[in-house]
């Protein structure tokens, strides 16, 4: 989410959504802090959306339910919008469809929609018309000279924007670090017509579900060897059935089945395609390889080809299925069936060069994508003083005359657990960090109401710690430990409790830490018994 605001007026750029690392057990999502817009709700005109990708709409309904304002996206991109808002059961929101070369006024702002090529159609760039001057973000965008659905990027408006001069270009940073130019989308097409007929049963591919064009062509290459196609995932069907309604599929009637028909065609007359090309555990993909798929098994002779690469982070969850998927006898492929969807460096250059800004600030990737791309536009001539990498949270202030970060505004990224939004925090990350990683121990403690005495325990329960019944010795002696405590502080007042919790927690953390050098979170529960 990038926020660009001139005399008190606020235009949002895309509203997207991260998902965890292994660092963050328990949570589903990661969206942005919306607490600057909340404290500037009457500055918000609208909000601009550059494509339909997750990470650029996908905390859009989170952002809607607080925000009425309007919406400005192609038809691609609202139609995937649509799904999601209804899915929240959201209703008035106010979606206003545009076509590649349109102009809307947010306030005293201007907004241009620039045709650009990504991996989902209907991609667009920004040029965002100030007083200050004109910004360009190009969104997640590459140079495809054959794109399978749609026309090529509009290099000849980024070239006449140009040459009115531009006063900021945000410049999509993902492939900086790779040479050359990024191949065409249908360089994956001959792949798959290579490929198809080499496979003797069913034919699985993992791609990302919003990657419509992929899914074109590997349903043209079924059409082509004459097999049926059957989607699994249930973000995989969502998207092709939007993608179907708005005429983005092309698709003759009798080649999409349903999974329950698959038992009427022989193997050799199918194509599955399927989420999970990530890893991700809950995904059709991990559950069949790991046999917990209700509908698909897979088997020997079974060809899988992964029509992605993984991003970074998730090399060892798709390592994982991988293997789990030659156990079970499925010839894998998982290179040369994908292309990426960014630009690299030489159409990353091309763009500059139309665009000539005075400043220019990389976006979208990892700071050394930021960095490598930076320095590229430096090689370049441009004057490194006005090449300005920002972090999340800076407000970078600027004007034809000047460019500076002059402030930061608090970003700390929202959790969603389930249901929950932002009520999990580092604390609880903590918490539970320490339990996946050291367990629980609870000691339980039963007092006289009247006379302070302990009249039960101390019991002591353990998960996730050690195995009791193997470890009496050492739960003994931690009853030892609790009890010579309690001894020490008899008879106790409820108003020491606190103290007592506090010294019964240290005594068994250092009696742990001697004895098995471990260091579970400890749980003293004390309960008041009737006498």
């Amino acid at each position: 989410m990038t926020l660009i605001e001139c005399d008190d007026e606020i235009v949002i750029i895309d509203c997207g959504l991260a998902f965890p690392g292994d660092e963050m057990p328990g949570i589903d999502l990661i969206i942005p802090n919306f607490e600057y817009l909340r404290q500037n709700y009457e500055k918000v005109k609208g909000v601009v959306l550059t494509h339909g990708h997750e990470d650029h709409i996908g905390a859009l309904p989170y952002f809607l339910r607080e925000f009425k304002v309007p919406v400005y996206g192609t038809r691609l991109t609202l139609g995937l919008v649509r799904n999601k808002i209804e899915e929240f059961g959201i209703k008035g929101c106010n979606l206003t469809m545009v076509r590649p070369g349109d102009v809307v006024e947010l306030g005293h702002m201007k907004v241009e929609f620039i045709r650009t090529n990504h991996s989902i159609g209907d991609a667009v760039a920004l040029a965002i018309t100030t007083a200050a001057g004109v910004l360009i973000h190009t969104g997640d965008f590459k140079v495809d000279y054959t794109p399978i659905h749609g026309d090529m990027i509009d290099l000849q408006r980024f070239a006449e924007l140009g040459h009115k001069k531009v006063l900021a270009l945000m410049s999509d940073s993902t492939n900086a670090e790779r040479k050359g130019y990024t191949m065409s989308e249908r360089t994956v097409g001959s792949t798959f017509t290579e490929m198809f007929p080499l496979a003797e049963g069913r034919i699985l591919v993992a791609t990302f579900a919003s990657n419509v064009d992929r899914v074109q062509q590997i349903i043209d290459a079924a059409i082509q060897y004459g097999r049926k196609v059957v989607c699994v995932g249930r973000s995989m069907v969502n998207v092709i059935n939007t993608a179907l309604e708005l005429d983005y599929l092309e698709v003759p009637d009798g080649v999409l089945i349903d999974i329950s028909d698959m038992k009427n065609y022989a193997d050799d007359e199918l194509v599955i395609i399927t989420t999970g090309s990530q890893g991700e555990p809950m995904a059709a993909l991990s559950r069949m390889a790991s046999g917990e798929h209700k509908a698909i098994e897979i088997k020997e002779g079974d060809t899988v080809i992964f029509s992605s690469k993984p991003v970074p982070g998730n090399e060892k969850t798709v390592s994982r299925v991988i293997n789990d998927l030659m156990i079970k006898g499925a010839k894998v492929t998982y290179e040369d069936a994908h292309v990426s969807g960014h630009a690299s460096q030489e159409e990353l250059k091309m763009l500059y060069s139309l665009v000539k800004p005075k400043y220019f600030l990389p976006v979208h990737g990892e700071y050394r994508h930021l960095r490598n791309h930076a320095d590229l536009i430096k090689s370049m001539g441009h004057d490194e003083r006005n090449a300005i990498i920002m972090c999340n949270g800076n407000v970078l202030e600027l004007d034809s005359y000047s460019a500076k970060v002059n402030s930061y505004i608090d970003v700390e990224p929202v959790l969603v657990d389930g249901l929950g939004v932002g009520d999990v925090g580092n604390i609880v990350l903590r918490d539970r960090k320490i339990l996946s990683q050291d367990g629980l121990m609870i000691v339980v403690i039963g007092l006289h109401r009247g006379t302070g005495e302990v009249v039960a325990g101390p019991d002591i329960v353990s998960r996730g710690f050690v195995y009791v019944k193997e470890s009496e010795g050492l739960m003994e002696g931690c009853r030892n430990v609790v009890s010579h405590v309690l001894a020490a502080n008899s008879p106790l007042n409820v108003m020491d409790w606190n103290n007592i919790k506090g010294l019964i927690r240290d005594s068994l953390r250092d009696h742990l830490w001697r004895e098995i050098k471990r260091s579970p979170m400890i749980l003293p529960i004390i309960m008041e018994v009737k006498g």
